[in-house]
């Protein structure tokens, strides 16, 4: 599976060769971090954990805030 992680900055518009107006979203991609690697023998399936953007510590609830110091983000 292929895609991208941002966040929405604006909306905005271009115009096309023939002139007329486009919309088009601005994001803000990357850099993300892998923050847990799910695997079949543990959880069942393989998939990656992503994240993206730093959250100030205050805002983080205990097991969110737990679960990023067990991984030493």
């Amino acid at each position: 599976m292929k895609g991208i992680i941002g966040k929405k900055i604006a909306m905005t518009q271009i115009f096309s060769e023939d002139g007329k107006i486009v919309p088009v979203t601005m994001l803000e991609a990357g850099p993300c971090v892998v923050t847990q690697i799910k695997t079949v023998e543990r959880e069942g399936y393989n998939a990656l954990q992503l994240g993206f953007e730093e959250a100030k510590e205050r805002n983080l609830n205990r097991p969110r805030r737990g679960h990023f110091e067990s991984k030493s983000l």
